[in-house]
């Protein structure tokens, strides 16, 4: 029996388009509070919801543990929880209810109950943690326990018993000394069902590593409901010893570094490497960054020795009108010049872009176009401009969003407000880009293929020629009937 029973509320098969990658992460965040809990002497489980698809499964362990406390807690190192999607928030709901059903103290964290925290209430829940939860989880338990007022208890809201109305209390200030934390709580989590179905994607084994807490940038369109515009790291030693940890207990060599900017504090790298060579251990990874920052210094140099095999950095458009009108603060020169040094010292490039941002026209979009087949990065991730509470983008548009503020899943691609073009425009717009990349990407392959070693994947892109040659085609033809704004 457990004190407390953690779970989460993001299902990888209630996504098709991620459950079909097959490189589930397990709920970060999730592990973290349980880790601390457990430090501070409560029996902790957790019901692991990533690889199940009905939240009804917990039935039967709340049946058999009867916990008194279950905790809904979202992985939010997650970018797909700071989505909010639908069809997660409706699991939720569903585990709320069967929580109380079975007498349990309710709590949920996550982004969307911080943001629409009247509607998890609604459903049943007793306590909602605003942002970042771990501190807040245990000041609350350990009140909770001793029966004595929550009324004092930053970070949390709740519905006052007395007067029956939502009570807000004041917000706890971010963690900044990061390494106060324990390590995650690893063990919890079935890593040989994770392995299962990586094996189906054909990339090696990868466990997510979280090295920062927020962001210090200020792109308009981009939320940040967990941890705040701040930046806060955790140090090379502790992120060092937990790669020791998680190579000794399940061989894991391969990390997907899933902090929103990697590497930010100075000299971090540097001693990162060090440390790394220090123990022999030699790790691949890959990481999110932005093409000014790759520019600093060395960088690139340092990040290809320490083992990056991977940089995702949001491009997001090959207009610099378009990356102003989102204050991203990065220019076109610079995703161009990053680029060539990524490449250069054998590092692969990918961009996360954007279309449909406010103000957009065909010369924005042609520019974008232009820019994907001429650097030709090793992968793309196209999405259409998500308005997310708490930005400024979210309060453009916000009148438009009556209808519809959330996507269903991450694949939804539907316009949300009155952009230049329709949903259906960006649907197939987004189509044409990939085939128009993959067509570019298999010309180089073809013109370089007696230069470069012959490769199973370059033969197989410039095989996939004839289909995607005249497939772009009617795309571009079906396309120009979509285009009147």
């Amino acid at each position: 029996m457990s004190d407390i029973l953690f779970s989460h509320s993001y299902y990888y098969r209630l996504d098709p388009k991620q459950w079909k990658n097959h490189t589930p992460f397990p709920p970060l965040g999730t592990l973290y509070a349980a880790s601390l809990l457990r430090e501070n002497g409560y029996q902790v489980d957790l019901f692991d919801t990533n690889l199940l698809d009905n939240p009804r499964a917990i039935t039967g362990k709340l049946e058999n543990d009867k916990p008194r406390y279950l905790v809904i807690y979202d992985d939010g190192f997650n970018y797909l929880t700071k989505m909010c999607l639908t069809i997660m928030r409706e699991a939720c709901f569903e585990m709320i209810t069967i929580g109380k059903q079975h007498q349990c103290t309710v709590i949920v964290c996550s982004s969307d109950s911080t943001d629409h925290y009247q509607k998890y209430l609604d459903k049943g829940a007793d306590y909602i943690l605003q942002g970042e939860g771990e501190a807040s989880l245990l000041e609350l338990i350990n009140t909770l326990e001793h029966k004595t007022s929550v009324t004092t208890i930053s970070g949390i809201i709740y519905t006052d018993p007395n007067t029956n109305q939502i009570r807000i209390n004041p917000k706890r200030p971010i963690l900044q000394n990061l390494d106060e934390l324990p390590l995650p709580a690893w063990d919890l989590i079935d890593i040989d069902s994770y392995k299962a179905q990586w094996q189906k994607s054909g990339q090696p084994f990868t466990l997510n590593i979280a090295t920062t807490r927020g962001c210090p940038y200020k792109c308009n369109w981009c939320a940040k409901p967990i941890y705040g515009n701040r930046y806060n790291a955790h140090s090379p030693d502790y992120i060092v010893r937990q790669i020791a940890h998680l190579k000794s207990a399940f061989g894991v060599t391969r990390f997907w570094m899933c902090d929103d900017i990697f590497g930010l504090k100075p000299n971090w790298v540097q001693e990162f490497g060090k440390l790394l060579d220090e123990q022999q251990l030699s790790i691949r990874y890959y990481i999110q960054s932005r093409a000014d920052l790759l520019l600093k210094e060395d960088t690139i140099t340092v990040l290809a020795r320490t083992g990056l095999e991977e940089v995702w950095i949001g491009a997001e458009s090959g207009s610099q009108k378009i990356l102003d009108a989102m204050d991203k603060g990065t220019t076109v020169a610079q995703i161009y010049e990053a680029t060539r040094l990524l490449k250069k010292n054998n590092v692969r490039i990918s961009f996360f872009l954007q279309f449909g941002y406010l103000t957009e026209n065909q010369d924005d979009i042609q520019k974008t176009i232009a820019m994907v087949k001429e650097l030709l990065p090793d992968n793309i991730g196209i999405s259409v401009s998500y308005p997310l509470p708490g930005t400024k983008f979210y309060d453009k548009v916000k009148e438009d969003l009556k209808q519809k503020s959330n996507w269903t899943d991450s694949d939804d691609l539907d316009m949300m407000f009155h952009g230049t073009y329709t949903s259906e425009y960006y649907r197939k717009l987004q189509r044409l880009v990939h085939k128009e990349y993959r067509i570019s990407q298999g010309i180089y392959f073809l013109k370089n293929l007696f230069r470069d070693p012959v490769r199973t994947d370059k033969l197989k892109s410039i095989a996939k020629l004839s289909y995607y040659i005249p497939s772009a085609g009617i795309d571009r033809y079906q396309i120009k009937a979509l285009e009147k704004p």
